[in-house]
């Protein structure tokens, strides 16, 4: 499942062509995903204005003129492609309906829905396990809805700060693995980052999250920052189906330093360990026993 930096990825590659745009015309294609898509989906976001494109944890937010929001989660395999303006031959999306699978951008088997905007770009939203999920709510009501409530803070933008995580970790039993992948602890997290982290950090995956140090979750708040940021810049990473809208794939599973590489040496400096694998709460954690304690 896309993790954070794979999701502001999706984000930011977006952003230029549709935030501040109008949606000139919507295809919905099926009647749902994950969910029921919204009733009346595709008209009700047909000549709306995208007045800002967000992120609050895995989730992309789309604040509409009118005062409603689009939320949007990629679930296992949802991906965004954008064709810019001019680059649409064939059928509009008026006449997608219509049109012959190689007519157009978006007619494949599993493009699920399409935003065209005033400028001509086509968004084309494919998803062929269809976990993700589109729903359409009160932008004054996110802060209390059940997908949004009571999220713990971004790590990025402002950068995590050490006394806010050390405020949510203090007491906690659970190990620092399980404790960073709470959303409610930090929004966002996921498998890949948190493993990532607590090795640059250096610190055990095992080692209850109420035990840590002030200068060891300063370590970790670095940490966090810095490999999700790290990741955004290579565009994410891409071990199955995640793509950037321009359909690059991600880079940063290359510069990986224990996820899925267990058996290989420590790729710390001077350290003689290797990485090992091991499982908590169904989930594989990589790690190294020598230099994360």
């Amino acid at each position: 499942m896309p993790e954070l930096p794979e999701v502001e990825t999706v984000r930011r590659g977006l952003q230029p062509v549709l935030e501040g745009r109008r949606i000139a015309a919507a295809v919905v294609r099926r009647a749902d995903l994950r969910l029921p898509f919204p009733p009346r989906l595709a008209e009700r976001l047909t000549g709306r204005r995208v007045e800002r494109l967000r992120r609050r944890a895995k989730y992309i937010l789309a604040d509409l003129d009118g005062g409603e929001t689009l939320i949007v989660h990629l679930g296992m395999s949802g991906r965004f492609t954008v064709y810019p303006a001019g680059s649409n031959e064939g059928a509009m999306l008026g006449e997608f309906h219509h049109a012959a699978p190689e007519a157009a951008a978006g007619a494949g088997k599993h493009d699920h829905v399409l935003l065209e905007t005033a400028e001509g770009a086509r968004l084309v939203y494919n998803d062929h396990r269809r976990f993700g999920l589109m729903l359409l709510e009160p932008t004054a009501d996110l802060d209390a809805h059940r997908l949004f409530a009571g999220l713990g803070p971004e790590p990025l933008d402002p950068p995590l700060a050490a006394a806010a995580l050390g405020a949510r970790l203090r007491n906690k039993a659970a190990p620092i693995k399980a404790a960073l992948l709470d959303q409610r602890v930090v929004a966002g997290l996921g498998n890949i980052y948190v493993s990532e982290a607590l090795h640059r950090a250096g610190i055990h995956p095992g080692r209850a999250a109420g035990s840590l140090s002030p200068p060891r979750i300063a370590r970790l708040a670095d940490a966090v920052t810095a490999v999700l940021a790290a990741a955004i810049a290579a565009g994410g990473s891409t071990l199955r189906d995640h793509a950037q809208v321009n359909g690059e794939l991600g880079y940063f599973q290359h510069a990986f330093r224990v996820y899925d590489r267990a058996g290989t040496p420590c790729p710390t400096p001077g350290c003689p360990g290797t990485v090992r694998r091991i499982v908590q709460a169904g989930r594989s954690t990589f790690y190294c026993a020598r230099c994360q304690r």
